[in-house]
């Protein structure tokens, strides 16, 4: 099988898929608080999303992530990761997981790790309770500290995520580091991306760039540089005085672009080859058109082959720059 290669010699190896565009949750730099969501009969179905996934494995990708909206709020979602762990069996899919808002974690954790997921990333960005509230509009702290618990019991290993937000968790900077550290759970801190219309929502003063978000942690901890890469767009450092690593996904500051290695497919069958372009294919039509995966195949690699070689994301101009219409739960985060 012809493996997965973009026009800048990049083999594709990592793919993100959203499973439903729908959330528990209205996080006020992700969504307008009253959503228009897809009809469910424009969503792929499990068996659908089970091809398609199948085919990317067959063509080389070795790491899944599923992401949404909130992943396991879609309806029978566990089949789907119950039918990919025949991949991990095989050898072919090396590391299966998601990102979560945590919300259903207390429900899903034991299965999921049954399934094969052993990381999960926790998408967090307080730990007030006032200011969760706030900033997911409906979502409860409780809630998610709950499912956390239950993750670390099943024996999955959580990553936190906090999207760095001026004026709103810059004071909270050490508290968060703080409690990651003491439960033996690694923090990555993510630039706020112009993505989607929110409303009333400021992206420019939401703007926190991850430098200066560096800088206050170098005045407390000697930072040193890590080269290790989970094969996301992440990138490390250690904390001499903890052993912590605190990942920085810098799409603004500092693109990541140059040895970017994944693809992400949305619930509508739609591939987007760069999170930061408007460009894409139309997997589902090739997908629903024939039983036989070879015409989903060509189709994938047309796709790859358009791939561009970096976003265009820019906050420098005092304007936000390369804003993408799309929604982040629409393309999955």
């Amino acid at each position: 099988m012809t493996q997965l290669i973009d026009p800048f010699a990049r083999a594709i190896k990592y793919l993100r898929v959203s499973v439903t565009d729908r959330c528990d949750f209205r996080c006020v730099y992700c969504m307008s608080e009253n959503m228009q969501f897809l009809p469910k009969k424009d969503l792929l179905t499990l068996e659908e999303l089970d091809r398609m996934c199948s085919a990317f494995i067959r063509l080389g990708v070795e790491k899944l992530r599923i992401t949404g909206g909130e992943p396991l709020v879609r309806r029978g979602i566990m089949t789907f990761f119950d039918a990919m762990t025949r991949h991990l069996d095989s050898g072919a899919l090396k590391e299966l997981t998601l990102t979560t808002n945590g919300s259903q974690l207390a429900k899903y954790a034991d299965d999921l790790y049954a399934a094969g997921v052993r990381r999960v990333n926790v998408s967090l960005d307080t730990l007030d309770d006032q200011k969760f509230a706030d900033i997911t509009r409906w979502g409860r702290l409780p809630q998610v500290i709950k499912g956390i618990d239950a993750a670390q019991r099943a024996g999955l290993r959580v990553k936190i995520n906090t999207v760095a937000l001026k004026g709103f968790n810059e004071n909270e900077l050490f508290t968060l580091q703080s409690w990651c550290a003491d439960r033996d759970m690694d923090l990555t801190f993510i630039e706020v991306m112009p993505m989607g219309d929110i409303g009333n929502e400021d992206r420019l003063g939401q703007y926190w760039s991850l430098s200066d978000l560096r800088a206050r942690l170098a005045e407390q901890f000697n930072v040193s540089d890590l080269a290790e890469r989970s094969g996301g767009p992440a990138r490390y450092v250690q904390l001499a005085e903890t052993g912590q690593k605190i990942g920085f996904i810098t799409p603004m500051s500092h693109n990541f672009c140059e040895s970017c290695n994944r693809v992400r497919i949305t619930c509508t069958g739609e591939i987007f080859t760069c999170l930061g372009q408007e460009g894409h294919s139309d997997l589902r039509a090739p997908l629903r058109a024939s039983d036989d995966d070879a015409v989903l195949e060509q189709a994938i690699h047309k796709a790859i082959g358009l791939k561009p070689k970096g976003h265009d994301f820019d906050y420098s101009r005092q304007s936000v720059d390369g804003r993408v219409s799309r929604h982040m739960s629409h393309t999955g985060g």
